[in-house]
C-alpha cells in the first residue's frame, strides 16, 4: 500500500579558478597563485544532526522486529497525525536492533542483530518530518547476564538471578554496565536518533528480590545510583546535541517504589520524563477509584497530577505514556481519547502510545483533545 524511497545524498561540487595575465606580471600572479592557499572545500552539511523536538509529541512505539518488515516503517511514518516515532535500539531481551561498530561489546556477547539500519531509518524519518526517539532497555538484559555473570544481578549463592519471567539482569552498580549502555547511546545519537529515551532504568521489582546479590554493590542508595546512572549518560551525550529521556512507572511521582525511580532526581538530567500511566497497571483504590482501568481518564488525570508536583520548577517536558491496548477490559477510541483529554487537561506535552503489538487505533494520532475551561 505504501511505497518505500531511496534516499540519497547531493554530492557538493568543486570550483576551479583561473588566473589571467600578461608577460612577466603573469608569471608573477602564477607564482603567487602557486604558493597561495587553496581555497578550503564546502563541508557537507550532516543530515543527521539532532533536531528539536516537538512542541507537542504525538508518537507511538515500535519494535525492532516490526522495524524489520519491508515497507513496515514507511506505514509508520505516513499515519495522520504522527510527529514522533519510538524506535526499541536495546530491548527487554537484550538485543540490539543494528550492529553497532562503534560499540563492538555488543557483537561480542551476542546482542547485536540486524533488524534494521538505524541510518536509513533516521533519513527516512527526516524526510517525513518526523522526530525520532530510540528506547534503550536499561538494566534488564537477558543477553549480557548469560555472557557476562560478573555484570549480572546474582542470587546470594552467585548464581544468575531471573525475574518470574526468566529474565537476567544487568547490575545496576556495575560502571562497566553503565559503560556499555552509554556507548550504546551516543552511537545511536551519532546515527540519526533525535532523542535516547532510557527504559528500565531502575532496580528489579518482580521476582525473588530477597534473593539478590549485586557484585559491584557499594553504600550509594538506590535512588542516588539511578540518578547517577541518567546522569552519566546526560553528559555524554548532551555535546552531540541529542536529547535524552526516560521512562518510569506511573506511581513514582505518587510514593517511593524503592526501585530507585525518583522523578524529581532524575529531571534535573533530563529533557524529558515519560511515565507509564496506563490505567490498566493500577491497582483497585488507586487514587480513590474502585477500578482505575474502568476510569482511564481520571486515572491518568490524577497520575498526571502527582508529576506536575513533583516536576514543579523543572524545565523536563512532561510526555505521558498512554494505553492503546486491552488488558482487564476492552480499550475502544473513546478510551484512549479520554486519556489524551486528560493529559491536555493536565498540560503535558503531548503523548506516546504504547501496544506491544505495534496496531495503534485509527484516527486518535489527529484528535483534538477536549479541555474543559
Amino acid at each position: 500500500m505504501l511505497i518505500g524511497a531511496t534516499l540519497g545524498l547531493a554530492l557538493g561540487t568543486s570550483v576551479v579558478v583561473w588566473a589571467r595575465g600578461d608577460g612577466g606580471a603573469a608569471a608573477g600572479a602564477e607564482n603567487a597563485a602557486a604558493t597561495r592557499p587553496a581555497p578550503a572545500a564546502k563541508a557537507r552539511p550532516n543530515p543527521l544532526v539532532p533536531r528539536p523536538a516537538p512542541q507537542s509529541i504525538r508518537g507511538v512505539h515500535v519494535t525492532m522486529a516490526l522495524a524489520s518488515i519491508p515497507g513496515k516503517l514507511e506505514e509508520y511514518l505516513a499515519l495522520p497525525g504522527l510527529n514522533t516515532l519510538q524506535l526499541d535500539i536495546k530491548d527487554e531481551n537484550g538485543e540490539v536492533g543494528f550492529v553497532p561498530s562503534a560499540v563492538p561489546f555488543a557483537s561480542r556477547i551476542g546482542a547485536a542483530r540486524r533488524y534494521y539500519k538505524p541510518r536509513q531509518v533516521a533519513l527516512l524519518a527526516r524526510r517525513h518530518g518526523v522526530y525520532l526517539v530510540g528506547r534503550i532497555v536499561c538494566f534488564e538484559d537477558p543477553v549480557l547476564s548469560r555472557a557476562r555473570p560478573q555484570l549480572a544481578v546474582q542470587r546470594t549463592d552467585g548464581s544468575r538471578w531471573v525475574n518470574h519471567a526468566g529474565l537476567g539482569w544487568a547490575d545496576p552498580y556495575s560502571r562497566d554496565v553503565w559503560r556499555y549502555l552509554g556507548d550504546l547511546a551516543v552511537a545511536s545519537a551519532k546515527l540519526g536518533f533525535d532523542e535516547i529515551q532510557l527504559d528500565y532504568v531502575r532496580f528489579p521489582t518482580d521476582g525473588d528480590v530477597e534473593a539478590i546479590r549485586y557484585p559491584s554493590q557499594t553504600s550509594t542508595p538506590p535512588g542516588w545510583v539511578i540518578a547517577e546512572f541518567v546522569h552519566y549518560v546526560s553528559k555524554r551525550l548532551k555535546p552531540l546535541g541529542a536529547r535524552v529521556s526516560a521512562d518510569v512507572f506511573g506511581l513514582s511521582a505518587t510514593r517511593d517504589l524503592g526501585i530507585g525511580q525518583i522523578p524529581r532526581r532524575i529531571s534535573r538530567y533530563l529533557d524529558a520524563i515519560y511515565p507509564m500511566v496506563y490505567p490498566s497497571h493500577y491497582g483497585p483504590g488507586e487514587y480513590g477509584l474502585d477500578d482505575p482501568n474502568a476510569a482511564p481518564g481520571p486515572t491518568v488525570a490524577a497520575a498526571l497530577g502527582d508529576f506536575n508536583r513533583a516536576l514543579e520548577g523543572r524545565r523536563t517536558k512532561l510526555v505521558p505514556w498512554l494505553q492503546d491496548f486491552s488488558y482487564g477490559r476492552t480499550y475502544t477510541a473513546a478510551e484512549v481519547k479520554e486519556q489524551i483529554d486528560a493529559a491536555a487537561a493536565t498540560g503535558a506535552d503531548g503523548f506516546l502510545l504504547w501496544n506491544a503489538a505495534g496496531v495503534y487505533t485509527d484516527d486518535v494520532l489527529t484528535y483534538e483533545p477536549i479541555v474543559a475551561e
